[in-house]
């Protein structure tokens, strides 16, 4: 069993990333529900959250049906992180995690984020200022380094370590190359192979499939894996991966029904929590994954992407359900 300090994850934990705009209560809600063991909300500026600012404060809304829980802040001083630590306690997260990997460049150009690669020892201090200032475990998200020449995470996480995290997610890839290429798993198996290192070490990038997951698992040893991108408009995700690794068959993809359930379940909750504007803007990214495979999908897509008004994105759910429903997902993949 891999635990965070004392907090049991599962035996090889799946991770829900913390994404900007996708991680929010809504979101979570559908991946707990399709087997996601620790999820992260989206990460919370910890500017906005000393400053009481409404969009960050939003986000420290945590469900008890989602723990274990963390929640995520990013900033670029260090006594706001330390202050917002404080604040995002208060909250009662299972746990509070650091972002050092966020590479967009609002955030890394200003120090935050990815940014803090580039100051190492800055990264260290902030990191057990914030361990001291809390009671909770802390985490951290991070990358390889900032760029090619860069690539010190071996020594930073058992740096990290020291100072006092309880566990730590690496995406494969440097700032520099932001979603580019391909994740480089290897040096994550180096921070999971160091023998000082004892806590535990989740690999991040590229994983899409249950495939995937197995191969990054039994290649490269790590406690458990993070998964973004792939979750997106796919919660089915975690669900796969699990059963592919308990009995190393694939389950069948979800066919209609159950897509068109998730995606107006998913449209009713980010109404409920963003409200009318946001909850319908903030739901188009997910989908074209919801129905990725459909044939002759364009116009559906379009009214999906574009409709203001929830009443016509739930009629176009309902269109897209009974003109597709004996679709077979299988045949599509194939």
């Amino acid at each position: 069993m891999v635990k965070i300090d004392d907090i049991e994850v599962g035996k090889f934990p799946l991770l829900l990333a913390p994404m900007e705009d996708v991680s929010d209560p809504p979101f979570r809600a559908l991946c707990k529900k399709h087997g996601a063991d620790l999820m992260y909300t989206e990460f919370i500026s910890s500017e906005g959250l000393i400053r009481d600012a409404a969009k960050s404060v939003q986000k420290l809304d945590i469900f008890e049906y989602e723990r274990p829980i963390g929640i995520q802040i990013f900033g670029s001083e260090i006594d706001s992180m330390r202050e917002a630590a404080e604040i995002t306690e208060q909250a009662n997260p299972d746990i509070i995690d650091i972002n050092y990997g966020c590479p967009v460049k609002k955030v890394a150009c200003k120090g935050a984020g990815a940014g803090i690669l580039q100051d190492i020892p800055k990264m260290v201090s902030m990191t057990a200022e914030i361990v001291k200032a809390v009671n909770k475990p802390v985490t951290v998200k991070t990358r390889l380094g900032w760029d090619e020449n860069t690539k010190y995470i071996v020594e930073v996480a058992e740096r990290l370590q020291d100072v006092g995290i309880k566990a730590i997610s690496i995406h494969g890839r440097t700032r520099k190359q932001m979603y580019k290429g391909e994740a480089d798993w290897r040096l994550i198996a180096e921070v999971k192979n160091n023998p000082r290192m004892h806590i535990p070490v989740f690999g991040n990038g590229d994983v899409d499939s249950p495939e995937k997951a197995v191969q990054m698992r039994d290649r490269y040893g790590i406690d458990g894996i993070m998964i973004g991108r792939a979750s997106i408009g796919y919660p089915w995700i975690f669900d796969e991966i699990k059963h592919y690794m308990a009995t190393g068959e694939k389950l069948d993809p979800p066919g209609i029904e159950q897509r068109v359930a998730a995606a107006m379940a998913h449209l009713q909750m980010a109404l409920e929590w963003k409200g009318k504007v946001l909850g319908i803007h903030e739901t188009r990214r997910h989908y074209t994954n919801y129905f990725k495979g459909i044939p002759h999908f364009k116009e559906y897509r379009t009214r999906l992407v574009t409709s203001d008004h929830a009443e016509d994105v739930f009629a176009c759910l309902a269109e897209i359900k009974e003109n597709f429903g004996a679709l077979d997902f299988r045949l599509t993949e194939a």
